[in-house]
């Protein structure tokens, strides 16, 4: 037998192991490495934070939360006419407007905005033919999207408070006509979280021509924090300006530099806890670095074959650019992202589907832009089995009148007394019309839809409950409905 002097003695690593007991160590770090990733997902650096052990960390505002009950819908797009869109020339068919249609309107119901010339009745130019086997009536300037009739629920007796663009852009976005309220997108954010880590829970993209009037006021997170608030991303190059690494700087560096920003940044936090717009700035970053590269490939629509292209209008400049707009949503849905707003028309006037002087003109023009390009989302949304988990939001801010802006002129005014819009996907119960206007689609008279009964709708699609879902501020348990909003129940599946 050997004495202990010559027993094997194993050669140490620098680090004073054996090479076995260092292989060993390094993976179960790596393993750890996957743990802290998914407990942060859920929501484990919060509860962390809130508990003051991890001293000074922001916390995960944006963590994920289960829905008050079970459903569908995990993401939205709302895709946004702005401008209102004539009801009564695209989904709310009225045979008694050719049957007068040149007679002056003699019923009760305020015609006019902002003094503009009041004329008679006129009746649409547009054929309305039934689709599908629900046999939806609608209009001729929708000849793409007719095809998905049995996959539409249109609500034809909406109703809001204002005959203005800017309130009634904010109406439909916050559920009230003053600025400084949360957006439909920012309460999702604030009640579900996200689904993903490299990309924005809530993503707007506007039109070329121009944003909506009230600009960022339509997707801000108000009184929230700011972590809940749209992220305005462009459809072509760079996606997010300054979002790139500066050049000669090394991703070493890079985040090297994040890291001292954030404990520097952490620090200042300490002395300010009630400071949201610092905690969501101090995110921002960590965010921004993520998307460097993930919000890069999104827009990248050099990865799609052509005739995914081609049938979303990429190849045609009239659509071009709300199919761009409409792949960059599919993509943007594959990745996890929670709600997207995308909309059609910007600045005033002819350039939205504010048909003053033109309706016909106006509407087969914004019809025109963006008909092919929602037909082909939905198309890939059905194929790839997203339109399962994904609720379609279709329309304005309000209607247009079923009487001419002046004797013998082609446009239509404001009319907040009754138009249609229209939801489709997760959760809904398709093919169907429901509530009516009157008999010449001036003023909702069955089944009525205020708009907090549809964003309540809206949130119990997405497993919220409109009631429940509060934030308190000023003392008080704010609500995306505020004190009145029902759920419309013919709509649900």
């Amino acid at each position: 037998m050997a004495d202990a002097s010559s027993r094997y003695v194993p050669n140490r690593t620098p680090c004073g192991r054996t090479r076995r007991e260092f292989l060993w160590e390094v993976g179960g770090g790596f393993a750890g490495l996957a743990l802290i990733d998914l407990l942060a997902r859920d929501g484990f650096f919060e509860q962390q934070a809130r508990a003051g052990e991890t001293a000074g960390a922001a916390p995960y505002l944006l963590a994920p939360k289960n829905p008050h009950f079970p459903a569908k819908a995990k993401h939205a797009v709302f895709l946004f006419m702005n401008g209102a869109p004539s009801h009564v020339d695209t989904f709310d068919y009225k045979p008694a407007l050719t049957k007068f249609n040149g007679s002056p309107y003699k019923g009760d119901t305020s015609v006019g905005s902002n003094g503009r010339p009041i004329g008679n009745l006129m009746q649409t130019p547009f054929k309305f033919r039934k689709h599908g086997q629900s046999g939806l009536e609608i209009s001729s300037l929708f000849p793409h999207i007719s095809r998905f009739a049995d996959d539409l629920c249109v609500i034809k007796s909406l109703y809001t408070d204002t005959a203005a663009h800017a309130s009634g852009c904010l109406q439909m976005n916050t559920g009230v006509v003053q600025i400084g309220k949360p957006s439909l997108g920012a309460w999702l954010s604030y009640g579900l979280g996200t689904i993903n880590d490299s990309l924005p829970s809530f993503v707007v993209m506007t039109d070329p021509r121009g944003g909506p009037i009230g600009s960022a006021s339509n997707w801000s997170g108000g009184f929230m924090p700011a972590a809940y608030q749209g992220t305005l991303f462009r459809s072509q190059g760079v996606p997010l300006l300054d979002l790139a690494t500066p050049p000669g700087i090394s991703n070493r560096t890079q985040r090297d530099s994040l890291d001292l920003l954030a404990r520097l940044n952490h620090e200042h936090l300490q002395s300010r806890p009630g400071d949201s717009e610092l905690a969501a700035r101090i995110q921002s970053y960590e965010l921004a670095y993520r998307m460097q590269t993930t919000a890069a490939e999104v827009v990248d629509l050099n990865r799609e074959d052509g005739k995914t292209k081609e049938m979303y209008g990429l190849n045609d400049k009239r659509t071009a650019d709300f199919g761009r707009k409409c792949l960059i949503t599919r993509r943007l849905l594959e990745k996890g992202v929670r709600f997207i707003q995308l909309y059609s028309g910007g600045g005033h006037l002819e350039e939205t589907w504010d048909g003053h002087s033109d309706c016909i003109g106006n509407h087969k023009l914004h019809a025109g832009e963006t008909d092919q390009p929602i037909a082909a989302l939905m198309t890939d949304l059905k194929r790839n089995g997203l339109l399962d988990e994904t609720l379609l939001i279709w329309g304005g801010e309000f209607g247009r009148t079923p009487t001419s802006e002046g004797v013998g002129k082609p446009g239509r005014d404001h009319n907040p007394h009754g138009f249609s819009m229209w939801l489709a996907g997760a959760g809904v119960k398709g093919g169907q019309a429901i509530g009516a206007t009157d008999e010449i689609g001036f003023r909702a008279v069955q089944d009525r839809c205020h708009v907090s009964d549809f964003h309540a709708t809206i949130l119990h699609l997405m497993g919220l409950d409109h009631t429940k879902l509060t934030y308190l501020f000023q003392g008080l348990k704010q609500r995306l409905t505020g004190v009145r909003g029902n759920v419309v129940d013919r709509v649900l599946a």
